[in-house]
């Protein structure tokens, strides 16, 4: 005779490959059904992008099979709950994960692959906003194919900004805001009070992940949203050439600085290569090899993937339509494994950081 205990007592025999604890002890098995030789029960993941979700389910049928009925019938249900380390709410209260996206220089590539892992996440089933911080330069306009002003609603008595929705995405950029083509001429102090405003002033509700483009570079920009937005951890992004990784490197150290420390998920490697499409098996470098490899290695941390040089890409930044929404093409494959590295280094540095702080 089945029962739930001993359902239980096989599912802890499961770990979790990335926390290397099981199942139970995680507190992921929910809603235990049983009906004869039919076993149905819920496997509730740290991240719907969690890139280990079939392995999961598959170890956890085979433990049923094994440990509690050859016969059995087995229905698991996968399903997410993004997990969080943040302590203090005072800021972006509804929101569990900040993630910078950031780069060393211009020009690598930084705003197309923010607006792609944004939209893999959304695709892959969370709740997801994007916070265009480049003031100077803000690209995701263009990126989402959006030319109108937020709307104003009042919540508590305050009036807050209300993002734009694009694809299942919400988003706010100075771009918004201002005429397309008009520069934004803006000393330091007014830079850091338009940022303060983006994220105190809007009603971005409830997120699972906030990404933030942040512009190229070391600057003013940076040190606001370092100061004012608790991060969870950033994506560094350069391309394989030295010009480009000597300013990566220059980015992951101001990370780095002062007393809140605040890590670095992985590096991911743009325009990595080449391939024609009449040619799908041939690779060119154009800029190099692997540089973006030796930067994760150097810094001690996870090499997120590289991303090649595909011309759907170009076409979907500028169409409005990111090109990870095109189905079963290799630029949604490419990203989509992007989202779930990222997804995955964010869960485990929130358990990591929850287990310390027990």
């Amino acid at each position: 005779m089945i029962t739930s205990e001993l359902v239980l007592k096989a599912l802890s025999s499961v770990q979790e490959p990335d926390l290397h604890k099981d199942l139970v002890t995680l507190n992921m098995i929910k809603d235990i059904e049983i009906e004869g030789n039919q076993v149905k029960f819920q496997v509730v993941l740290t991240t719907p992008a969690c890139p280990l979700k079939e392995k999961i389910e598959k170890d956890c049928i085979e433990a049923i099979h094994t440990l509690v009925s050859a016969d059995a019938i087995v229905t698991v249900e996968m399903t997410a709950n993004v997990n969080s380390n943040r302590q203090d709410k005072l800021v972006l209260p509804g929101v569990k994960n900040m993630i910078a996206v950031a780069s060393g220089k211009g020009g690598v590539g930084k705003s197309t692959l923010a607006t792609n892992l944004a939209m893999a996440l959304s695709l892959k089933g969370a709740k997801v906003g994007l916070l265009d911080a480049d003031i100077y330069g803000p690209s995701i306009p263009t990126m989402f194919g959006v030319n109108e002003m937020p709307m104003m609603r009042n919540v508590d008595g305050k009036e807050l900004l209300v993002p734009i929705e694009k694809h299942g995405i919400k988003l706010l950029s100075i771009g918004f805001l201002v005429e397309p083509g008009q520069a934004v001429v803006w000393r330091g102090p007014m830079v850091s009070s338009a940022l303060r405003q983006f994220v105190n002033d809007v009603d971005w509700g409830e997120l699972d992940y906030l990404i933030l483009d942040l512009p190229p570079g070391t600057g003013d920009i940076h040190l606001t949203m370092i100061q004012i937005v608790p991060i969870t951890g950033v994506v560094m992004v350069t391309t394989p050439q030295e010009v480009a990784l000597a300013d990566a490197y220059k980015g992951a150290a101001m990370f780095g600085m002062g007393a809140e420390k605040i890590p670095v998920l992985g590096v991911v490697e743009n325009m990595s290569y080449f391939t024609p499409e009449e040619l799908p098996n041939n690779k060119y470098y154009l800029f190099g090899k692997d540089g973006g490899r030796h930067m994760a290695e150097s810094l001690q941390v996870p090499f997120l993937g590289e991303v090649p040089i595909y011309m759907s890409i170009r076409e979907g930044g500028d169409s409005g339509i990111p090109a990870v929404m095109v189905e079963n093409s290799v630029a949604q494959k490419t990203y989509f494994e992007l989202a779930q590295n990222v997804a995955q280094q964010v869960a485990m540095q929130n358990a990591t950081k929850n287990a310390t702080q027990a």
